[in-house]
């Protein structure tokens, strides 16, 4: 989701002095995405005890951080509005697509090196460019320069298909030009390939008055690849209309639909209703400019999909939270007009980290998730990334999180507290 930028300056007005000390900051941390020597792969440095953790404590604690400016640039033009990461383990790299609505250049992804080790993030590089490109073979073209019958495209998210031959990437539409939301996949040279049915009740715009249909900006934000590799999962960001309203002060959302596909015949086949949390707390002296939605869904086991709520209100700035659902416990929903008074069993969610907690000086608009490489003891890592709006009061944050198993009657000592000798990992 590309978040209006006026809420972020008008954000500035009230946080003047952090942001003159942020952006100070910022000058002097700038990390170059340009191509470099590749070292050799995660070092096998295994530590000599791994961190587990007890029942009610953070499964997930942080690895490393890399955040880079507004400045940041591949080939003369800024690197920004990153909305997803996916991890390619058959050339070790990362593919990350951008929502610049072809403002900046055309509709693109990159992709990158990442390299990480027990001691922390080491590396973030771009390597490669593509451009996604129309049904006509040609780039995306902006609001200044398109055509009748070509949507300019919000893409939120892309992930690899099984084989690594596409993509399949989503846009949140162009509203404002009659354009609903879209699925569509491409090759790795980002020609376009096909585009995915999507379940009637999720296309638009619709007009407003009809009280139906996906709000605009609320849309295609995230999707995920089943471990199996037989499902793709389809996440809106926010309910549809009929659906229910938008998070609000202390009161919960309406529900917001995640789509399964049958990958191999590429049609919707089942839907699921997911609750997203009341507005963060806020500063009731400031007007009230603040969403919360999902950002991302990530496969974790059969059966289950992390899912990443990503907020912001006015004076507070950003926030986040990872939960984890069982896709199989909540109803389908697929066949249902609308959630608002109908009986159906949402998801249930634990939450497995509030990013408030893992210690960072701020934590900024994550839209991205994807599982590296695991470390040498055998920890599996996730990988976010933020999308900076090209906003000069934010930065492009890469995080590397560390997923700590769970501790045995063994390994917790005499004090109670979790000593190295690690238990099996709690997932299943």
């Amino acid at each position: 989701m590309k978040i209006n930028t006026q809420i972020h300056y008008s954000f500035g007005l009230f946080n003047a002095l952090s942001l003159s000390v942020l952006v100070l900051f910022l000058a002097g941390c700038k990390t170059s995405p340009e191509p470099a020597q590749a070292p050799a792969s995660p070092s096998p440095n295994t530590p000599g005890a791994v961190a587990c953790h007890t029942p009610g404590s953070p499964a997930l604690r942080l690895l490393g951080e890399q955040r880079w400016p507004l400045d940041t640039q591949w080939a003369g033009v800024p690197i920004g509005g990153l909305s997803s990461i996916d991890y390619d383990p058959a050339n070790d790299s990362y593919h990350l697509v951008s929502d610049d609505r072809s403002a900046k250049d055309n509709a693109r992804w990159y992709q990158a090196r990442i390299r990480y080790d027990a001691s922390g993030l080491q590396q973030v590089s771009i390597t490669h460019q593509h451009y996604l490109q129309t049904p006509s073979g040609t780039p995306y073209p902006s609001n200044r320069t398109a055509t009748a019958g070509t949507a300019v495209p919000d893409p939120e998210a892309l992930r690899l298909l099984p084989g690594g031959r596409s993509v399949v990437w989503s846009s949140e539409g162009d509203f404002a030009r009659g354009f609903g939301p879209s699925l569509q996949q491409a090759g790795l040279d980002g020609s376009w390939q096909k585009t995915w049915p999507l379940p009637a009740l999720l296309q638009g715009p619709l007009q407003p008055e009809t009280g139906r249909g996906p709000r605009n900006n609320m849309t295609l934000e995230g999707i995920a690849i089943s471990e199996d590799q037989r499902s793709l999962w389809l996440s809106m960001e926010g309910a549809l209309r009929q659906d229910g309203p938008l998070p609000r002060r202390g009161q919960i959302g309406g529900p917001l639909r995640i789509t399964q596909y049958d990958l191999a015949s590429q049609q919707p086949v089942r839907q699921i209703a997911y609750i997203p949390d009341a507005l963060p707390k806020d500063n009731l002296l400031l007007p009230l400019i603040a969403i919360n939605g999902v950002s991302e869904i990530l496969a974790d086991g059969p059966n289950h999909l992390l899912v990443l709520e990503r907020a912001y209100v006015l004076g507070a700035g950003f926030s986040a939270r990872l939960y984890r659902i069982n896709t199989q416990e909540a109803s389908d929903t697929l066949a249902t007009d609308a959630l608002n008074d109908a009986a159906y069993t949402p998801a249930h969610k634990e939450l497995l980290l509030d990013f408030a907690h893992l210690g960072l000086r701020t934590v900024d608009n994550l839209e991205g998730m994807t599982w590296g490489p695991r470390l040498a003891s055998g920890e599996r890592v996730l990988l976010l990334v933020s999308d900076n709006n090209f906003n000069p009061a934010q930065v492009t944050q890469f995080l590397a999180l560390v997923e700590t198993p769970a501790c045995t009657t063994a390994s917790v000592n005499a004090s109670g507290n979790p000593s190295g000798s690690a238990g099996q990992s709690h997932r299943n």
